[in-house]
């Protein structure tokens, strides 16, 4: 046991050591405002203590109707526009420790996304591993969830690194305790293996309200299945 802390231990300062690269970075200190709206609703709001905290990219920040869709879960929302794992590595803990939610749900597909910064699948995933990292040195039993990148038409383009992505993130969680990948990709492909432009806005990219409401199927009945076993096995 000892051997374990001490080796958890040293990956995580050398986690944080390595997020040093990132936080100069003026894409990153650009969300610094962001986060302090966060801050401030931390202060003015309290939040049950069996909340699930959703926190990432826009999609978490434009889903209006999630305090609906997660009932009978309360719901702590904490996305903001463009996220990517590079920042919210940086800003995970502000954003993630003022909370002693029952469950953390992420989604940030922004790291790939056709553009000349892009980072690759391995730089990704390893982003995704000091992330969760981070969030273990306060939270080190509660269930993270990771929401599969939605395969999308506007970023068909580079859906091979995606998709790579994915499934480098899903073996990561398979090998942490109480960590989970939510599976999204089948749902929202065609018989032809093309996003389903039914279910996104006009850009290709942001789920619609038909896309919000099957997100939240799938979502809810993963929370479900994993936050019921909590309870049995308590």
């Amino acid at each position: 046991m000892k051997r374990y802390l001490i080796i958890l231990l040293s990956i995580l300062m050398l986690s944080c050591s390595s997020l040093r690269m990132y936080r100069d970075l003026p894409e990153v200190k650009a969300w610094e405002s962001e986060i302090v709206k966060f801050e401030q609703l931390d202060i003015s709001k309290s939040y049950p203590s069996n909340a699930v905290l959703f926190a990432g990219s826009s999609s978490i920040r434009l889903w209006s109707t999630i305090g609906k869709d997660m009932l009978p879960y309360n719901v702590i929302q904490r996305g903001y526009g463009g996220a990517r794992l590079s920042d919210f590595a940086v800003y995970a803990d502000r954003i993630v420790y003022p909370h002693d939610c029952s469950a953390i749900v992420l989604f940030i597909p922004n790291d790939i996304s056709g553009d000349q910064n892009d980072k690759s699948p391995e730089q990704v995933a390893q982003l995704f591993r000091k992330t969760l990292f981070i969030i273990r040195r306060k939270f080190p039993r509660t269930p993270v969830f990771w929401i599969g990148i939605t395969p999308t038409s506007a970023r068909w383009h580079v859906w091979p690194d995606i998709k790579k992505t994915n499934e480098m993130i899903r073996k990561i969680c398979e090998n942490h305790h109480h960590t989970y990948y939510i599976h999204t990709e089948q749902a929202f492909l065609n018989a032809s293996g093309l996003p389903r432009n039914e279910l996104f806005a006009s850009d290709k990219l942001h789920l619609n309200e038909n896309g919000y409401a099957l997100w939240a199927e799938i979502i809810k009945k993963e929370l479900n299945r994993v936050l019921e076993k909590q309870v049995i096995n308590k």
